[in-house]
């Protein structure tokens, strides 16, 4: 084709306009893009803040108060202190890969992470173990037990919970190669298939069963005990000449009690009579202790439910979707992981308030030192 010099007119191109409308469009996605990670950032610093003061909180009362440092609270303090070190160590450095989804902290700090991620999450949950294998021995052999259990006795089973947790974060140390150029993510190698199956089995699925177990027996026992000391025989009735109400286990029947009083004349034109009508409320003993061992067998349902619960519903979607990925390349989705990995760091945020809220005793040595902390302030 030949060139004939001259340039044939052709329509302007508004590339100015297509410029505004890109850079528009660009600004705007990345505007909400900010908004987003802002957004979350906040969401997450608030969830390892909480998780923070809750778990100081708890091992601040137990220290300060003398009625709570028994070897069961021991075992409280030190899942607490266990919940401290995953909300100091692994949930801020989360935060921030979590938002970016980037690792600039380089190769050092990466190996000390994932070895802290997995060691301190790992000795929370076998610290549940450790509880609940302490109250099914304390409730299956009360007076057996409470001579064996020192506080000597639960620090050799905590120390056997970080043994096994660090046993089970070791292993990826050997084999992690030190990349001499830049580090831009930071995970465990998922291709040793047999260490995701020790790990994952060894930190949630034999726990998990034995948990079940555990609490299973513990719910059994703690049944047994109560219908013991439920009383076969009718207790005594207790009347008032008062009508009392919403009295818990007092109102087994009320009845209307016609005392009449007759006056009779002698006189041709008859009788009068005058009667009084007295409302008399009996109280069974029996009905009452019923509804108490009820009430005490409602709690404990209840408090081992949500013990169960919180834990499964936390754990559970990780270690499902970690034995996924390790079979299914294609299956791993970083938004889903990062969701399910924080849901697992909400497990230390709920144990404290499981396991204190629930015991009287500590309710009021914490609302004793929040009082106390709120004066000096």
């Amino acid at each position: 084709m030949e060139s004939s010099g001259q340039v044939e007119p052709t329509q302007p191109v508004n590339t100015t306009n297509d410029s505004l409308v890109t850079d528009s469009s660009t600004v705007d996605v990345s505007a909400d893009s900010l908004v987003y990670q802002i957004s979350l950032a906040a969401i997450l610093s608030v969830i390892t803040l909480g998780t923070t003061l809750s778990n100081a909180f708890v091992i601040a009362t137990i220290s300060q108060s003398k009625k709570l440092q028994t070897p069961a609270n021991f075992l409280i303090a030190s899942l607490a202190i266990t919940d401290l070190l995953v909300s100091i160590l692994v949930m801020p450095i989360c935060v921030l890969y979590t938002v970016i989804h980037t690792w600039t902290l380089g190769q050092i700090v990466c190996d000390i992470w994932l070895s802290s991620d997995i060691t301190c999450c790992t000795a929370s949950i076998l610290h549940l173990c450790v509880i609940a294998l302490d109250r099914y021995w304390a409730i299956t052999d009360a007076v057996e037990y409470s001579k064996k259990r020192t506080m000597g006795r639960a620090a050799g089973m905590v120390a056997t919970a970080w043994v096994i947790a660090i046993s089970i974060s070791l292993p990826p140390l050997f084999w992690r190669q030190v990349k001499a150029e830049e580090l831009t993510s930071c995970s465990v190698n998922t291709d040793h298939i047999f260490y995701t199956i020790y790990s994952t089995f060894g930190a949630f699925y034999i726990p998990t069963l034995l948990l079940i177990v555990l609490y299973g027996r513990i719910y059994v026992e703690a049944r047994k005990r109560i219908l013991k000391q439920s009383p076969k025989k009718v207790g005594k009735r207790l009347t008032s000449a008062h009508l009392v109400t919403n009295s818990p286990g007092s109102v087994a029947s009320t009845t209307s009690l016609q005392c009449g009083r007759h006056d009779t004349q002698s006189s041709d034109t008859g009788s009068s009579t005058s009667e009084n009508q007295v409302k008399v409320t009996v109280s069974d003993a029996l009905l009452e202790k019923k509804r108490i061992s009820a009430a005490r067998e409602r709690k404990a349902t209840k408090t081992l439910g949500i013990i169960l619960g919180a834990y499964i519903v936390c754990w559970l979607p990780f270690f499902i979707y970690t034995l996924v990925v390790s079979t299914c390349d294609t299956c791993f989705n970083p938004e889903l992981f990062d969701f399910f990995t924080w849901l697992g760091y909400l497990n230390s945020l709920i144990n404290p308030i499981i396991y204190t809220m629930s015991n009287e005793d500590f309710k009021k040595a914490f609302h004793k030192l929040v009082r106390f902390r709120c004066c000096r302030s």
